[in-house]
């Protein structure tokens, strides 16, 4: 009998990624709402709880709402939204940061998909503040650059209208008054004392994230050299088939200096960096804002909560 599956929001960015990962699933059966009545609020919660799995891709009350809908205790529910990620009742899902992450997203009715900036810093920082390198009061500055589709359908028009304005052909900083909705959880998760400076760009290209801290040796809780750092990245991640650690930079990974950023879009995939030297230590995730940073992350979830291979719809 196939798996029902309803997503709440398949309109947007998200879910519109879910449901076409979805197309060559012939295990779950797709439960769809009228369009005029996408906003009816008795339509939504039938649906809901005629779901075993219940995607939330909607904007963060919305997301709340549609999560307090749901009476059926069997659904599961996945929200991609920011509404639930720091509710310790809710599994942060994020797999490959320990084995208890990957057990309550196997066992939980809820789980929170991380945000896609979070995903990138939170791969970085969880590790090394487990292991001891990383103290949690470090003075944390986070640079990062995302292609324009994970701004939302309004900002993929714009940047596509052939008649838009010249400042959007150069990268935008933005979030400038350090109170991104990524930030509660890019201190929760990792364990940090304070939440970092975050300091996000959005860049004329389509899909594709890099996010990367740098980090002054002499201000690490124990002593390391930019190849200690990278070995316990890889230690932490030994095994794991989307978050892969590259060889040290030092030993020349790349055949020119550069980390583009839209080289993972389309995947699933995430890769980490470690470069810089033994003084001043930079690492940088890469990845598809729109794959590990949003959709692929919630089809992987649904994966394990079901049993499967995690990689399914994902390669």
């Amino acid at each position: 009998m196939a798996v029902k599956v309803f997503i709440d929001g398949k309109e947007g960015t998200t879910g519109l990624k879910i449901f076409e990962r979805f197309k060559n699933r012939t295990d779950l059966e797709i439960l769809t709402i009228d369009e005029e009545k996408r906003k009816d609020s008795a339509e939504r919660k039938r649906l809901i709880d005629s779901s075993d799995y219940t995607f939330l891709c909607l904007p963060d009350a919305a997301a709340k709402e549609s999560a307090a809908l749901c009476s059926n205790p069997n659904t599961v529910i996945i929200d991609a939204s920011t509404a639930h990620r720091t509710n310790p009742d809710w599994a942060y899902g994020f797999p490959e940061l320990s084995p208890d992450f990957r057990k309550k997203i196997e066992t939980s009715k809820r789980i929170a998909v991380p945000g896609c900036y979070a995903s990138g810093f939170i791969a970085l920082a969880y590790p090394l503040v487990k292991c001891g390198i990383l103290p949690p009061d470090y003075p944390v500055v986070i640079h990062a650059v995302s292609g324009y589709s994970g701004a939302g359908k309004k900002a993929i028009a714009l940047y596509e209208d052939e008649n838009r304005p010249s400042s959007l052909d150069s990268p935008r900083l933005y979030a400038l008054t350090q109170a991104h909705k990524h930030l509660p959880e890019m201190k929760l998760i990792p364990g940090l004392s304070y939440e970092p400076v975050f300091n996000p760009y959005v860049c004329d290209y389509f899909a594709g994230m890099t996010v990367s801290v740098g980090l002054h040796a002499r201000l690490l809780a124990k002593k390391v050299t930019a190849a200690d750092v990278c070995n316990a990245l890889s230690e932490h991640y030994s095994g794991q088939r989307f978050v892969k650690v590259m060889p040290f930079m030092g030993e020349g990974v790349l055949e020119e200096p550069f980390i583009p950023a839209n080289t993972l879009a389309g995947t699933n995939d995430m890769q980490i960096f470690v470069y810089g030297n033994d003084d001043r230590i930079v690492l940088t995730s890469r990845f598809d804002n729109l794959g590990k940073g949003a959709s692929g992350a919630a089809v992987q979830c649904l994966n394990i909560s079901m049993g499967l291979d995690e990689t399914v719809s994902l390669v």
